[in-house]
Parts: C-alpha cells; sequence; structure tokens
C-alpha cells in the first residue's frame, strides 16, 4: 500500500554534526590530516596590518582554493556556490553550518597582492613535497621533464601582428607583465623570432600551432617529476615555445636541488631536450645522465653516405671516409691559429677535392659538391654519451618511465578540467599551475600514505 505524504511541522530543535556526515574515507579528510594549513598564516602574517578591521581568514582561503583545484573547480565564483552547499567543504574549511562563505572578489584582491608578493602558492607547493619527501614517495634518483599547452584565456582570432607590436593605448594588468618578461628567457627572450601575432587581452601568451589544428594562444605548463610515484618536484610556467622548455628544464633541475637538496642521477625526456647545449649542460654541469633521444639530422635516405659512416678520430681531430681518406678542418697552416667553431657552435671537416675527383665511391658520397664535408658539434662528445646510454636497458626503462609525466598532464586537462587557463599573464598561469600541481600531489599523497585514525 502506497504511504501517505506527511508535512507536519519539523522539529524545532535538530541534532547535526558535519564530521559525522562527512565519509572516513573522503579525499578531503585525508588531505586535512596530511597537511597543517597554519603555515599559511604565519607566511601570510608579514602582509597584513596589526590595526584595523580584521581580514577574512587567509587559511580559509587556502583551503577553498585546494579543495576547488583537487576537484576541478577553479572558477571562484562557482567555488563559493560549491563551498555554501557542499557539506565536505564546509567540513574541510572550517566553516560549520553557519558560517559565511567569502565574496568571490577576495580572491581576486588578494591573489593580485598579498598572495603573489608573498609567493605563497610556491611556498604551499613546496610545503606539499615535503610531504612526499618525508612519505618516502621520492626517490631522487631517477626525473622526468616534459612540458604541455594550456590554452591561454585570448581570442585566437584576434591581436595585431607581431611585427606591429601592441597599440599605444593599450593598458592592463596582463600588459605590464608582458613588458617585465621581455628579457626572460622562458618568455620574450625565449626566441629572436618576432610571434606571428600577439593577444591584446594576454600578449605573453604564444600563438601556436603545435597541435596541428586551429592555432591558439598558450602558456606551456613545465613538469619535473620524480619517476618513482609520478610526484611532481618542481613545475615552471613558460610561454609556448620549445627553446623556453628547455630552459625551464634547467631552472627546474636547479632550483630542486637548492631548495630540497635533490640531485638526480639521470634524466628522461623527450627530443625536444636533445640539443648539443642541453646534453653538454647535464653531462658536463651537472653530471647527470641523460636519457635522451639525440636531436640529429646527420642521417641520410638518398642512398649517400651520412656521417656515422665516417670514422672519427679524437687524437688527430679528423674524419677518415669508406674510402680511407681524411677530411680535417684545415688543411693547410694559418699563421694566425683559428679556433675552427662556426658562430652555430660546429666545426666543418672537409676532403681534398683532388681526393674525391678520383674517388670511385664519389656517386655514393658528394655527387653533387666538389668534395665531401662534415659538420660535427662543439658539443658531440655529450651528444655521444646521450647516443650510447641509448644502446642500453636502463635507458629503455627510462622512456618507459617517462610516460608517467604525460599521464600527469592528461590528469591535468580531463580529470582537473585545465585545458583553458582562467587567469591572464604569466602569474596567473603561474598562479594557477602551482595550484594545479599542488592538487596533484594532495591527492596522490592521501592516495599512497595512510593515516593513523
Amino acid at each position: 500500500m502506497m504511504g501517505e505524504r506527511r508535512s507536519g511541522q519539523g522539529a524545532l530543535f535538530y541534532e547535526f554534526s558535519l564530521e559525522a556526515h562527512v565519509p572516513a574515507d573522503h579525499l578531503l579528510r585525508r588531505i586535512d590530516q596530511l597537511i597543517d594549513f597554519s603555515e599559511v598564516r604565519a607566511e601570510l602574517a608579514p602582509y597584513y596590518s596589526a590595526a584595523g578591521r580584521p581580514s577574512i581568514c587567509p587559511e580559509l582561503m587556502i583551503r577553498m582554493l585546494v579543495a576547488g583545484y583537487c576537484f576541478g573547480i577553479r572558477s571562484e565564483r562557482r567555488l563559493c556556490d560549491e563551498v555554501h552547499l557542499n557539506l565536505a567543504y564546509r567540513w574541510f574549511c572550517r566553516l560549520g553550518l553557519e558560517g559565511a562563505v567569502p565574496d568571490h572578489s577576495t580572491f581576486s584582491k588578494n591573489r593580485h597582492g598579498r598572495f603573489r608578493e608573498s609567493d605563497i602558492f610556491r611556498k604551499l607547493f613546496d610545503q606539499v613535497l615535503r610531504l612526499c619527501l618525508s612519505a618516502g614517495l621520492v626517490g631522487g634518483e631517477a626525473f622526468a621533464v616534459d612540458g604541455s599547452l594550456i590554452q591561454a584565456d585570448a581570442d585566437r582570432r584576434k591581436g595585431p601582428k607581431g611585427e606591429d607590436g601592441l597599440a599605444a593605448d593599450k593598458a592592463s594588468r596582463a600588459i605590464d607583465e608582458y613588458f617585465a618578461v621581455l628579457d626572460d628567457a622562458a618568455f620574450g627572450a625565449a626566441s629572436e623570432k618576432t610571434p606571428k601575432f600577439l593577444s591584446e587581452t594576454d600578449p605573453a601568451a604564444r600563438y601556436t600551432g603545435a597541435h596541428n589544428g586551429p592555432a591558439f594562444y598558450a602558456y606551456t605548463v613545465n613538469y619535473l617529476i620524480d619517476t618513482d610515484h609520478a610526484v611532481i618536484v618542481d613545475i615552471e610556467a613558460t610561454t609556448a615555445i620549445r627553446q623556453a622548455e628547455v630552459t625551464a628544464a634547467k631552472r627546474m633541475l636547479q632550483r630542486t636541488e637548492d631548495r630540497h637538496g635533490l640531485s638526480c642521477e639521470r634524466l628522461a625526456a623527450d627530443t625536444a631536450y636533445g640539443s648539443g647545449p642541453m646534453l653538454e649542460w647535464l653531462v658536463e654541469q651537472k653530471g647527470i645522465e641523460p636519457h635522451i633521444p639525440v636531436f640529429d639530422k646527420s642521417e641520410r635516405n638518398d642512398g649517400t653516405f651520412s656521417r656515422s659512416d665516417f670514422a672519427y678520430d679524437p687524437a688527430a681531430d679528423q674524419y677518415t671516409c669508406p674510402a680511407g681518406r681524411q677530411l680535417r678542418q684545415f688543411n693547410r697552416t694559418y699563421k694566425t691559429q683559428r679556433s675552427g667553431v662556426t658562430k652555430d657552435g660546429q666545426r666543418i671537416y672537409r676532403a681534398r677535392k683532388a681526393d674525391c675527383d678520383i674517388c670511385p665511391l664519389k656517386d655514393r658520397c658528394c655527387p653533387g659538391q666538389p668534395n665531401r664535408k662534415i659538420i660535427r658539434s662543439i658539443h658531440e662528445a655529450s651528444r655521444d654519451v646521450a647516443q650510447n646510454i641509448a644502446k642500453t636497458e636502463a635507458y629503455v626503462q627510462s622512456r618507459r618511465k617517462r610516460k608517467k609525466v604525460e599521464m600527469l598532464f592528461a590528469h591535468l586537462k580531463r580529470i582537473l578540467g585545465m585545458t583553458k587557463l582562467r587567469l591572464r599573464g604569466p602569474n596567473g598561469a603561474r598562479d594557477e599551475f602551482h595550484l594545479a600541481a599542488t592538487a596533484q600531489n594532495l591527492r596522490k599523497l592521501a592516495k599512497l600514505v595512510s593515516v593513523p585514525a
């Protein structure tokens, strides 16, 4: 029998406990047990006045942002609504049932002021990383590095040509930040090439067609991870260009060593990081094994001899061709000694024209040239180290583990929803990337570390 609908007067008093309504295995409960947010107050205390009206608690705002990014809520308007309605969020933010949720504008005010002045998001990321270190989730021996494009908050169909520059009457916070990073190797100074277009809303974002589709304005999020448990050990925001990614990799490796004492033994990366100068920096300056494919265009596919068919003698500093003839940098003696290094950092070895004219292998060597030449990088010794490592079983394992950083980017975009930035300018990109990386590490920490009840 269908029961009656009862609409009697409700009880006058209720007994209700948020603590009892948040499941014991809820992600936010585990995060709350792992991290001490009181450090946030200590870091931000110098940026508050000792007099005046009490402000919104900074710990409350950071808790709200952490909860939002852990569950893919990056809109501050929506975050305020969710915290107002969701019991678990209220419990995590220490609001109780009747606590007032801050207005969304409070976040903007603090983000452009105290949060950036104190670099609180970087300090929060470092705090979580230290928890991962103490929990034994970071081995510190093998790292992997990579970058991924994130679309900027800029209309791809609008913007002046790069050579025309920005109009003199344009002014905004993002434009001020653009001018501030023009000499930064991770942004304006990453390449001498003028961008094809500039966005008037976010000019530091790079116009790119790297996805082989319609071009768009983007930043690059760069991750340096430990390959044991895919913990993010550092992060850097750059413009969307390969040279900036290499600069970011160097900065992250150095910063991780300086701040946390982590100096890896081997680094896995893709071909974008396999240039001669980068390999030289890893091998000679940092003592790191580069498990990286070498960026090499010396192999030929037209049937003629490639550079690998020529034997190099380091003692005599010369190559020997398949016919047994020598290729040298200088075939005569100069009164003034020459370095032999071009402006591109290369050495050119040439065979004698007389040797090539009578050589029976000329048609397979240099059919369209009077003599054969070989180009050798000044970083060739480090390139050889990387190529020798590529023949080992350890390299195969590193290549397989490198996929973990790609999985983190997939998680960032598909689960946390960061396919497009909400904030503008280099500082906005840094803020969002740091909060997202912190959320990813917190989720992993909560999953892998057991917390006593």
